[in-house]
């Protein structure tokens, strides 16, 4: 009889375990498997929240199909205590263990409500955009220019939010002075900047940071990331360049930066700025006599005049045989590799062509020819107006 007892125990064990071991391997696959949702979902965890809590609220919204599964496997994989705030985008399937990854990880947000403050050569604005967490598209909610319009109630209200991203966007070309009465504008940081940085010192970009962040530290950011770019752009520079220093290159740049706008020009510009260094022929550049007249504090607005193209300034390059004495502006990532390795042509020329462009040319008979065709567009353009 203690036998048979015996024996059915064993029995009852070594069932107990296959259930167990059944139990486990489906647990494990049901916490990696790709997850129900069938469209993403911006899920927002409080300050405070534990994973009882958020398993609840992503049950709620369809995106686990078990909250017990996700619990024990984010205590499993030892990641429950990294539970951090903030509103993050789960994505169409996303798998409970992918879920666990967004929720644990940086704590950044990553939907929700973010502020945008963007510096531009002509203009700073700032906007309110909400994610739209099924087409991952930004819906705007509010847009002023903070020079001349009041903050909008929207702006107002999304400051008190905890879960408020923030963001300062800088066009390339931006000069530093614009950047930095930029930063001397945003309400939620602290700090006084000192002076102005040095020109072209700033790399265009993109800029997450948090209220109560210092200005000078995000001045500081900006600085160690374009001398990163143009450290790893003069590595790799062209041979048989007329420059002599990455400090050169980077005006050589700016001046890029400011003649086109146009992406698949910018290495043609440089070899025209090239070209004509080599032969020892003045750039004549209007955006860096423009500089000269303004020293980068704002827009010109107006063309210039005879008087200032005729001017013996610093950065008059009708007048001046080489590179000007500093950049112009603060030129981006393609503008400085464009700078030091340009295309090989034989242009000496540009002029604009009409459609936002440039026509080039490497015989002044072929220049002249292309200015009277823009003189043409002009006239056009003038009478339609």
């Amino acid at each position: 009889m203690w036998r048979h007892i015996a024996a059915n125990g064993i029995t009852f064990l070594i069932v107990a375990l296959f259930l167990g071991a059944g139990v486990i391997v489906w647990g494990t696959q049901s916490y990696k498997a790709a997850g129900p949702l069938a469209q993403g979902i911006c899920l927002q965890v409080a300050p405070g929240s534990n994973m009882r809590m958020v398993s609840a609220q992503l049950e709620d919204q369809g995106a686990v199909s078990s909250g017990a599964v996700f619990r024990m496997g984010a205590d499993y994989t030892d990641r429950s205590g990294s539970l951090k705030a903030g509103s993050f985008l789960v994505p169409e399937g996303a798998s409970m263990a992918e879920i666990v990854d967004l929720v644990t990880s940086s704590g950044q947000s990553t939907c929700g409500t973010e502020v945008v403050y963007r510096v531009g050569v002509r203009r700073d604005i700032v906007q309110v955009r909400e994610l739209d967490p099924a087409t991952s598209n930004y819906t705007e909610v509010a847009e002023f220019d903070p020079a001349v319009d009041d903050a909008p109630a929207a702006y107002e209200a999304v400051k008190q939010e905890a879960d408020t991203r923030y963001r300062l966007a800088v066009a390339e070309g931006v000069t530093s002075w614009q950047v930095a009465n930029a930063l001397r504008a945003v309400d939620i940081l602290e700090g006084e900047i000192a002076e102005t940085p040095a020109e072209g010192s700033l790399a265009p970009d993109s800029y997450e940071f948090t209220p109560g962040a210092d200005r000078s530290a995000i001045i500081a950011r900006m600085q160690a990331a374009q001398e990163q770019i143009l450290a790893d752009a003069w590595a790799a520079r062209a041979e048989g360049l007329p420059i002599e220093t990455p400090e050169e290159a980077l005006i050589l740049a700016s001046l890029v930066e400011k003649e086109t706008g146009v992406p698949t020009e910018r290495r043609q510009v440089a070899s025209v700025f090239v070209n004509r260094l080599e032969r020892g022929m003045r750039l004549q550049t209007d955006p860096a006599v423009i500089y000269g007249v303004t020293k980068g504090e704002g827009i010109l607005g107006r063309g210039l005049r005879r008087s200032e193209l005729d001017a013996p300034t610093p950065w008059n390059t009708y007048v001046i045989p080489a590179l000007p004495p500093t950049p112009i502006a603060n030129p981006g990532k393609a503008s400085i590799e464009a700078a030091l390795n340009p295309d090989t042509t034989d242009y000496v020329f540009f002029v604009a062509d009409g459609t936002g462009g440039h026509a080039f040319a490497v015989t002044l008979d072929e220049h002249n020819r292309n200015v009277a065709a823009w003189r043409k567009i002009e006239a056009s353009q003038t009478e339609g107006n």
